[in-house]
């Protein structure tokens, strides 16, 4: 096969369609097999209806070499899986005796005679492959269907995770053909997922011919666009050299807006960058209550270059601990640049720190004018000898302004730290 395997997983379980609980195991079964070289090109959640479940299966089975289900091999009424999947691919059900007797045993060990419910789970779809549950009593199943394979696995991950580990180094690993997927992350901060685009089309587009071909998606995050960049092959070796000639061609593209490509969020690329110089740094906010603070200390080892936070929401509070002008708050308003260069002076005297960065906004849903809308923030920081401010505007509920306006404290550090270096 010439082209990476396909996959397609189907989670079977009603709750799952409920606000209540959300289907972890496709993320699992999505890592393992991109680590033996298979792709999954889509995933399902499934009710626990027999024709919903055939339907998905049929479906599959045009586009995917490999098809995973998971959940609905339980002994209750409502596990159809397996029932469903012998439906559609027209075989029959046999129990098998080695079943039957590993579930007596299992009952037999814990004190228990098995309930006659649990002879469901020996059915086994006629030329099926019975894949053995050491942690609970639904065995899994793989079917060969004319090359492509479907694998039914339990639905608890303390069962269906080791089941698929096994299956993963055996079975699935010969039928990926010994190709492994390589990721590469490159995280940009501060333009718009258009304009990363823009700049990194015209280059990725050209990978697609190559000899190992690069694939490229984009993702937007809160304060974040990331570049994901995957390459399949057997040779680890050609992938690192591929996807480092990739990372390098879009990094210098990007410029500055490219803060990691190793996954790192940003906070730990500034924590870094300060104990690297041997920097401290102070914080002073007002309308993100602590977050730019929380989100630097978060980091190990953080004790290293944080001094110390101050939230100085209030006006008197902005006077009283940095020494901020009352008349300037009179003349300018608390979200102004004279106020938060005014505050990354005042916590970087107090603290006697290399910076000080400083936020004050208005993060809503009220206290926003015409001049000064809601998602108005001020960021700024201040060092020996000068000063950096910019208003902005970020859109979205309180929460996003928050964020928003400590990613963009956070990069004006970093920004501010690699203008030193050069």
């Amino acid at each position: 096969m010439t082209r990476a395997v396909r996959a397609e997983i189907i989670a079977v379980g009603s709750e799952m369609l409920t606000p209540d609980r959300v289907d972890t195991n496709s993320l699992f079964i999505t890592e393992r097999l991109n680590e033996i070289g298979v792709d999954v090109i889509a995933k399902t959640v499934a009710a626990d209806d027999r024709e919903v479940i055939a339907g998905l299966l049929r479906l599959a089975l045009t586009r995917a070499d490999l098809v995973v289900f998971t959940g609905g091999l339980g002994p209750t009424s409502d596990d159809l899986t397996r029932e469903a999947v012998a439906g559609t691919l027209e075989l029959p059900l046999d129990e098998d005796p080695a079943t039957i007797e590993r579930l007596r045993r299992r009952f037999a060990r814990r004190g228990m005679t098995m309930p006659d419910i649990n002879r469901k789970q020996a059915l086994v779809p006629r030329g099926a492959e019975v894949l053995a549950n050491d942690n609970g009593t639904a065995p899994g199943l793989l079917i060969d269907r004319g090359g492509r394979l479907v694998v039914l696995l339990p639905g608890p991950p303390r069962e269906m995770k080791p089941m698929l580990e096994a299956l993963a180094r055996g079975r699935l690993a010969g039928f990926a053909g010994g190709r492994r997927v390589f990721r590469r992350v490159l995280k940009t901060t501060g333009r718009g997922e258009s304009l990363v685009e823009e700049v990194a089309q015209p280059i990725y587009s050209r990978w697609a011919d190559a000899d190992v071909p690069v694939r490229t998606t984009i993702l937007a995050t809160p304060g974040s666009v990331d570049l994901h960049l995957a390459v399949s092959t057997d040779s680890a070796e050609r992938a690192r050299a591929v996807l480092d000639a990739a990372t390098t061609e879009i990094a210098q593209a990007l410029g500055p807006s490219v803060y990691a490509t190793d996954n790192r969020r940003l906070e730990e690329v500034v924590g870094a960058m300060l104990r690297e110089r041997g920097l401290w740094i102070a914080t002073a906010e007002s309308c993100t209550g602590g977050l730019l603070a929380s989100r630097l200390t978060d980091v190990p080892g953080s004790s290293d270059y944080v001094e110390r936070g101050v939230v100085c929401y209030s006006n008197r509070a902005k006077t009283e601990l940095l020494a901020v002008p009352e008349a300037m708050i009179r003349a300018h308003g608390a979200v102004s640049e004279p106020v938060g260069v005014a505050m990354a002076r005042g916590v970087r005297e107090v603290s006697h720190t290399h910076l000080g960065v400083a936020i004050t906004g208005i993060a809503g849903p009220s206290g926003g004018t015409e001049a000064k809308p809601v998602g108005t923030v001020v960021v700024a920081i201040a060092w020996d000898g000068g000063e950096r401010v910019r208003t902005m505007w970020f859109p979205g509920d309180r929460e996003h302004v928050k964020f928003f306006a400590s990613q963009a404290a956070l990069d004006m550090v970093r920004r501010h730290l690699l203008a030193l270096d050069a």
